[in-house]
């Protein structure tokens, strides 16, 4: 009987020990986890994150989109979510697919209205009668011309409001810096190419050869020209100011076209159109001089006879509308995709960095337009706002 009593006494202590030595491990295991429930939770939405950020910064594309739309789905949880662009949907994931054009056509009232939407159900009619979908909440993506819908199965909640409100605020910051890197990279172009295109060698070289011709036959003429020389000279490697007024460019051009029609002649003739209203416009420095000199240089001067280059600023309300254009010998357009080919290079690269200087300051749509064809002359076009924030004239 004592013998059983301490056999089953022995089990107890050690069955105790045991159930110990299994709570140690337990509270040791949970002490080494990888991190807690809401650290774990912090680590996965930061995760997801980062999917979505990788094609967002290619900038709002319907690859972009396509890429990121699941894990833009699992940011906000929403029963479907669609990404569009000012017209339509360029990506959709989840429930509720057959919604896409009521959704592009929401998104296109928000964008334009500025402000979230929450749709109810009947702003959504189905004739699905198994359709999960009840709702939705549509945020404009910041200054981007697009939106974010998300899909409801019940009433839209605030929870699912304010997640796809701060999606959509971070989709916009992530387009935001997708511009601003290419326009880093738009800008660095274009620097490179200044240094090419500020003021032309040939130029110099010619305005120099035409002033000795008149040194002896008209002093004075060539004294006059010596000093719109040096004002061109002047005003083209000036170093400070980013900006400059359409009334100073124009000053230039004058001082530049003055020289060349000392060389051609009555081959030369010049017409001007400027709307007085626009003559205070601020544009980035030299981003009109490097048109007019490549309508002299590679359009008039193959031309036998007579060419004219007009240049025309137009009052357009909020913007000023400027075309240069000359009845040259013109170019064909496929030429203008490859900067470095031909005898027309520097004609590309003057072209090509007024146009990256352009977008970089005032964005994708305001870069040039280029008409042109073989013995059809050139016209140049471009258009610039009257005020732009950051943009201003002077040192």
């Amino acid at each position: 009987m004592g013998g059983n009593l301490a056999a089953a006494l022995v089990v107890v202590v050690l069955a105790v020990g045991l159930a110990g030595a299994v709570y140690a491990v337990i509270r040791l295991r949970g002490r080494r986890a990888i991190a807690t429930a809401a650290q774990r939770a912090t680590y996965d939405v930061l995760h997801i994150a980062e999917l979505a950020a990788e094609p967002l910064r290619n900038g709002l594309t319907e690859a972009a989109a396509g890429k990121a739309i699941r894990h833009l789905r699992a940011l906000t949880g929403a029963a479907g979510i669609a990404v569009t662009d000012a017209r339509r949907v360029l990506a959709f994931d989840g429930a509720g697919e057959h919604h896409r054009e009521q959704a592009a056509s929401a998104a296109a009232r928000s964008v334009a209205a500025g402000r979230p939407t929450v749709l109810g159900g009947r702003e959504l009619p189905c004739d699905l009668v198994d359709c999960p979908i009840r709702g939705a909440v549509v945020v404009p993506l910041g200054q981007r011309e697009g939106a974010l819908v998300a899909l409801s199965d019940g009433p839209p909640a605030p929870g699912l409001v304010q997640a796809t409100a701060e999606t959509a605020r971070w989709v916009g910051t992530q387009l935001a810096l997708a511009e601003l890197d290419t326009s880093r990279a738009r800008l660095a172009r274009a620097e490179v190419r200044a240094l090419r295109a500020q003021i032309s060698p040939h130029f110099i070289y010619n305005a120099l050869t035409a002033i000795a011709s008149f040194v002896r036959t008209d002093p004075e003429l060539a004294r006059e020209l010596i000093l719109e020389f040096a004002e061109f000279t002047r005003y083209s490697f000036r170093a400070h100011g980013e900006f400059t007024t359409l009334a100073e460019e124009l000053r230039s051009i004058d001082r530049y076209l003055t020289i060349e029609r000392a060389r051609f002649g009555e081959r030369l003739q010049v017409r001007l159109q400027i709307a007085p209203e626009v003559l205070p416009v601020t544009l980035p420095f030299l981003c009109l001089q490097p048109l007019v000199e490549n309508a002299v240089r590679h359009g008039l001067s193959r031309k036998p006879g007579m060419g004219t280059i007009s240049i025309v600023a137009r009052d357009a309300g909020a913007e000023c509308h400027i075309t240069v254009e000359d009845d040259g010998v013109g170019m064909d357009p496929a030429t203008l995709s490859n900067p470095d080919d031909g005898i027309d290079a520097g004609q590309h690269v003057g072209l090509r960095n007024v146009d990256d200087r352009l977008r970089s300051v005032f964005g994708d749509g305001f870069g040039v337009v280029v008409e042109t064809a073989p013995d059809a002359g050139t016209k140049v076009s471009m258009r610039v706002p009257k005020f732009h924030p950051g943009v201003r004239s002077g040192p």
